[in-house]
This record gives structure tokens, sequence and C-alpha cells, in this order.
């Protein structure tokens, strides 16, 4: 059983949810406790807070951190702003996709190809490496300068790390 089927949505939102909390605080607190925001939380977050759940939800897809599905095994994170799109990260977006089986931001599509579940493919925009780029993170560690001979190794070594712990 994983964390989210020990709770219901109401009583996950009523633990984290103190007065004067804001909102983002407590997102980021059911996302600290689960991995991500369940869905299923919006409505209670919406009534606790007063909120309509077009607000809830809006926050909770406008910004990048934030999740509404466990990540996968290995979750790549590239940035695909400005800076790093002029420094090639679309042809590094590219490579990554051939590299791997899988295309970016597929896991918020509902048809996602179950064999590719392992690895999850996230374009972000900005990671605050513009001097850097192109940037990306892989489960969370930043990597700047990122080739495609550097994603190949990272890639590597952080699958290799899963299948460690699996």
């Amino acid at each position: 059983m994983d964390d989210f089927d020990a709770f219901e949505p109401e009583q996950l939102v009523q633990r984290h949810t103190q007065p004067g909390r804001s909102l983002l605080a407590i997102l980021h607190a059911i996302q600290d406790e689960l991995g991500f925001v369940p869905p299923d939380t919006v409505a209670p977050l919406a009534r606790v807070m007063n909120l309509s759940r077009a607000e809830v939800h809006g926050v909770l897809t406008y910004y990048h951190h934030f999740r509404t599905h466990p990540a996968a095994p290995v979750t790549v994170q590239l940035c695909r702003a400005e800076a790093c799109r002029s420094m090639g990260t679309e042809a590094l977006a590219q490579h990554i996709e051939a590299r791997t089986g899988c295309r970016f931001d597929s896991a918020h599509q509902a048809a996602q190809n179950a064999r590719h579940a392992a690895v999850g493919l996230e374009s972000v925009y900005c990671l605050g490496q513009c001097a850097l780029s192109p940037a990306l993170t892989i489960n969370g560690t930043l990597h700047a300068r990122v080739t495609p001979q550097k994603f190949d190794a990272l890639f590597a070594a952080a699958t290799k790390r899963v299948e460690e712990t699996a």
C-alpha cells in the first residue's frame, strides 16, 4: 500500500491546513508527504481555503514543481526556456527522447505508454542556470552544460541507482 492509499483526501487536507497557512504551503506539505498532490485533494482544498476548484487547480498546474501523479523512478526535467533553447536544448530534447524511448510531458497524458513508466520526461521553464545552459535535473539533481554524451552518462548512472534499489 502506498502512502496515498492510507489517507482519504479530506484527512490529508485537514492534516496540512493550519490557520494562516497559504495554499502554496499546503500544496508543498502534501507533496512533501506523498511525492505528489492527488487530484482528489482539489475539492477539499477549495472548501477549506474558501476558493473555487478552478483556483486551486490553476495554482497546482501553474507551478512546474507540483505534480498530480507519482513521479517515475527516473525523472528528467529539461529547461525549455529561451536561454537554454539558444544553447541547443531542443536538439538535446530530441536526443533524450531517442535515448529513453519516451516523449516529453507524456506523463500528463492519459494514454502514456506503460512500458516507459520507469522514465518521466518533463519540460520546465527555467532552472536558474541560464549562463550554464542547457540545464536539466535528473531525480532532482541539477546538471548544467549538458551535452548528449553527458546526458547519456548521467542517465545511465540514475538508471543503475534505481535498479540497485529495486
